[in-house]
């Protein structure tokens, strides 16, 4: 088995970028072991410009990454025993089997007690949960990360309208059609839909070829309504508008109308944005 994550591979890349394997347009183009460890490195560094000393379980988080990076391993592919790690990447046992508790938390590898240690799902619920958390911590002192979490829904929402409409445009979507109904009909009796709100946002973006996306927005969505009741509002009185917003989104993506599309995205948003920085600038107050 190789060692694509000894001592060497921990370094940074050579300025030189010297590879395995020359790039052309004929072949692919291969990292070195040392590019690999410095992306499986990059994922977990603080963005601040000052950093801090790494700790054994760091480096061989990295290590681990590094080995299914360089072996293109994929979601529930398996791994190596922890003997087999250990001696792949050079670390002690106490410190593969720390290391590994920690990529389990992060959804990068799963252990299966009597099966072994397989590679993960890679799903962004660990993002999730901190989003949620720290939005739910400001609550009550700032508002700014809920604002921030629903800006991000909207730069997505709008970053993804030609696509959208592109792909909607002259088709028939009667499901999409019933959700946007149910969410006018439940409106009117001033009741909320999550439900039929997250179905819509994910039936809009079936017909785009993009999990991420999609993995991003439902994420999103989730520690948006995990943090709004905490904000402790009544029934908004602009139920109404948010439901018929949902119905001119879907009317201006079958129409082809990419600019009724965004101006739709943005009404969506507009209720929920208004009271947020109506709250933050009360808190400055």
């Amino acid at each position: 088995m190789s060692n694509p994550s000894g001592p060497a591979a921990l370094e940074t890349p050579t300025q030189t970028g010297e590879s395995t394997q020359s790039h052309n347009d004929e072949a692919p183009y291969e990292y070195t072991q040392q590019e690999l460890a410095l992306l499986a490195r990059l994922s977990l560094q603080s963005t601040s410009s000052v950093v801090p000393p790494r700790s054994r379980c760091d480096e061989t988080m990295d290590a681990i990454k590094s080995y299914i990076l360089h072996e293109h391993l994929q979601p529930g592919d398996v791994l190596p025993t922890e003997a087999q790690l250990c001696n792949t990447i050079g670390a002690s046992r106490s410190s593969v089997r720390e290391a590994v508790r920690k990529l389990e938390a992060l959804n990068i590898v799963n252990v299966e007690h009597g099966k072994g240690t397989f590679v993960g799902s890679l799903s962004l619920d660990p993002m999730v949960e901190t989003l949620a958390f720290r939005s739910m911590v400001s609550v009550g002192k700032n508002f700014a990360d809920l604002q921030d979490v629903v800006q991000l829904r909207r730069f997505l929402d709008l970053g993804c309208a030609d696509e959208v409409v592109a792909s909607l445009a002259n088709s028939e979507q009667p499901h999409l059609m019933k959700l946007a109904d149910s969410m006018t009909a439940t409106a009117k009796d001033g009741k909320t839909f999550l439900a039929l709100d997250i179905e819509f946002h994910m039936g809009i973006l079936d017909s785009l070829d993009n999990t991420i996306v999609k993995q991003m927005v439902r994420s999103l969505w989730l520690v948006h309504m995990a943090v709004l009741p905490q904000l402790g509002l009544p029934v908004s009185s602009e139920l109404d508008r948010t439901a018929a917003a949902h119905r001119r989104m879907l009317d201006a993506a079958l129409a082809g109308d990419v600019e009724a599309y965004r101006k739709a995205v943005i009404d969506h948003y507009e209720p929920i944005e208004s009271i947020l920085k109506q709250r933050i600038e009360d808190g400055d107050e």
